[in-house]
C-alpha cells in the first residue's frame, strides 16, 4: 500500500472508496481523474481490493497524485459476483468495512482525509466517516432516475405494484413517482421481480441511506436527467452534485493508437476502422459481467452475420462460438477481447452501437452520438433501455420482454433490425440519427468550460476545500 506523503501544499486529501465492479470502478476512477487534472494539490487516495490491483496494474497508470491503497480480498472473486450476485452484494456490505477502517487508519497518520468518496452501495462507509469527522460523499454509479425509484420503493407497495408479476402486470404504469416519466412495470430495473427480489430490499435501505451523507455526486449529465435530478434535490437535503457522465473523455484528445495491448499478440483494429465507410459499423458489446443463453446467443450471431453489415465486436469469451457462427470474417468484421470503447464509439466508421444498456456504456454512446439497439440483462439496463428508445428516442429494442415474459430473438427478426438500423437513407434512421446528435451537443456542452457538469465539480472541489479549511 502506498500511503500519502505529509505535503504542506496538499489542499485536499481525498479517499476513494469503489464498490469491486468494472462498472463501479471506472467511473470512480474517471471522476478521480478529473478531480486530479484541476488542481496539483489535491491527493487521491484510491481504495481497491487486491483482486482489483491486479486487474488495474495492466491499465496506464493514473495521474501522480492519485495513489492505489489496497485492502484484502474479502469479498468474492470478480467471476463469483456473475454466478451469485446477492452473495457478492451481502459480502461487500458486511465484510469490507472494518479492513477500510484499519487502512483509513493508516493513512490518517499521514494526512487526514479530507473527504471519503464512497460508491453508494457501501453505506457502511458513512458510519466511519461520521466516527472519524470525516465528510462522506455518496458516488451513484447508475441513472438518477433508478436512484429514484429505490428510494421511492414505499409507494410501489403503497400502490400494491409490489411484488411484481411481470407475467401478469408488466405492461401497468407506474406514474405517481417524482421525477419519472410513466413507466411500465416491465421497465423497471429487474430486482423488482424474479431473482431480483433477493437483493432489492439491500438496495432499497443503501439508497435510504444517502441523506445520511454530507454529499451525494450524481454521474449523470443535468440536462440528460433534469426533471429527476430536481425531484431528488427536493427530497434529499443532501448537498448534490451532478458531476456529469464520469466517462474518460478527456482522453480522447490522446492520439495514442486505438490498439489493444500487444501483450495479448492482437493486431491493432483502428486500421481496419479507418478502411471502412463512414457510419457503416456496427459496433457491437453486451458488456463485461454477464451474458445471455447460449441459444439466444447462437441467434445473435447467426442475424448478425446474414445482415451483412460490417461489425466490430467485442467478444470476451464468445470468439469461438462467434467465429463458428460467422465463418471467414475477413469481409465482414473484426473480433477483439476489449477496445477503448469511447474511442471507437467516436470513430467516424461507427454508425450504430448493439449494447446491454450498462450505464457507462448508455452515457458513451450518447457522448459519441451514436444510435443504440438495445439488449438489457440486468438490474438498471431495463430502464436504461426504457430511456434510449422511448424518452431520448435514440435507439430500437432488440430484446423484448425479461424473465418468464422473455421470448427468443430469431436470427430472421436479427437480420432484419440491424439492417434496418444501420440503413442511413430512411427517414427513421435519419431522425434517431439527428437526434442522437443533439444529445451529443448537449454532453459536449456541459463538459465544456461554464457547463453544468464542469460547473458541478468546480463547486465540490471548493466545498470540500472550505471545509478543510474550518
Amino acid at each position: 500500500m502506498e500511503v500519502p506523503n505529509n505535503n504542506p501544499t496538499t489542499i485536499c486529501h481525498v479517499v476513494a472508496m469503489p464498490y469491486p465492479g468494472r462498472g463501479h470502478i471506472n467511473p470512480m476512477m474517471n471522476f478521480c481523474k478529473l478531480l486530479a487534472s484541476k488542481r496539483d494539490e489535491i491527493l487521491i487516495s484510491f481504495v481497491v481490493t487486491e483482486e482489483w490491483l491486479g486487474f488495474l496494474s495492466s491499465e496506464p497508470k493514473p495521474p501522480a497524485n492519485i495513489r492505489f491503497a489496497t485492502m484484502p480480498n474479502v469479498v468474492p472473486s470478480e467471476k463469483g459476483r456473475a454466478v451469485d450476485f446477492p452473495g457478492f452484494l451481502r459480502a461487500a456490505l458486511t465484510k469490507m468495512e472494518e479492513p477500510f477502517e484499519w487502512l483509513l487508519e493508516r493513512l490518517e497518520q499521514s494526512q487526514k482525509p479530507s473527504v471519503i468518496i464512497h460508491d453508494t452501495y457501501l453505506p457502511w462507509v458513512v458510519g466511519v466517516g461520521n466516527r472519524r469527522d470525516i465528510p462522506v460523499a455518496s458516488f451513484w454509479t447508475q441513472p438518477v432516475s433508478v436512484f429514484t425509484v429505490f428510494y421511492h420503493f414505499d409507494l410501489l407497495k403503497q400502490n400494491g405494484q409490489f411484488p411484481i408479476n411481470v407475467s401478469e402486470r408488466g405492461n401497468e404504469l407506474v406514474n405517481y413517482i417524482p421525477g419519472i416519466p410513466p413507466t411500465r412495470i416491465a421497465d423497471l430495473p429487474t430486482l423488482f421481480h424474479g431473482d431480483g427480489l433477493k437483493t432489492v430490499h439491500l438496495v432499497c435501505e443503501v439508497v435510504l441511506q444517502v441523506p445520511k451523507a454530507q454529499y451525494l455526486l450524481l454521474t449523470s449529465i443535468y440536462e440528460l436527467e433534469s426533471q429527476t435530478i430536481d425531484a431528488i434535490k427536493s427530497a434529499i437535503p443532501t448537498p448534490i452534485y451532478s458531476i456529469g457522465p464520469s466517462i474518460p473523455y478527456f482522453r480522447l484528445e490522446d492520439n495514442s493508437p486505438l490498439s489493444i495491448d500487444s501483450q495479448n499478440g492482437e493486431s491493432s483494429y483502428v486500421q481496419w476502422l479507418d478502411s471502412q465507410p463512414k457510419s457503416s459499423v456496427l459496433y457491437i458489446s453486451q458488456g463485461s459481467f454477464l451474458s445471455v443463453s447460449r441459444t439466444q446467443m447462437d441467434e445473435i450471431i447467426a442475424g448478425v452475420d446474414m445482415s451483412g453489415v460490417r461489425f466490430l465486436w467485442v467478444a470476451r469469451g464468445d470468439a469461438s462460438q462467434i467465429k463458428e457462427g460467422c465463418g471467414d470474417l475477413s469481409n465482414k468484421g473484426v473480433l477483439v477481447p476489449w477496445c477503448d470503447q469511447l474511442k471507437v464509439l467516436c470513430h467516424p466508421s461507427i454508425g450504430g452501437f448493439w449494447t446491454h444498456c450498462g450505464w457507462n456504456s448508455t452515457k458513451e454512446g450518447v457522448f459519441a452520438g451514436i444510435p443504440f439497439l438495445t439488449y438489457p440483462i440486468f438490474w438498471d439496463q431495463v430502464p436504461n433501455s426504457k430511456t434510449i428508445v422511448e424518452d431520448w428516442k435514440i435507439g430500437w429494442k432488440v430484446r423484448r420482454g425479461m424473465g418468464e415474459e422473455e421470448h427468443l430473438v430469431t436470427r430472421e427478426e436479427i437480420a432484419g433490425i440491424v439492417q434496418r438500423f444501420m440503413d442511413l437513407e430512411s427517414d427513421k434512421g435519419k431522425e434517431m440519427r439527428g437526434r442522437a446528435k443533439e444529445l451529443k451537443e448537449v454532453c459536449r456542452r456541459a463538459i465544456s468550460k461554464g457547463g453544468s457538469a464542469e460547473t458541478a465539480i468546480d463547486a465540490f472541489i471548493q466545498d470540500i476545500s472550505r471545509r478543510r479549511d474550518r
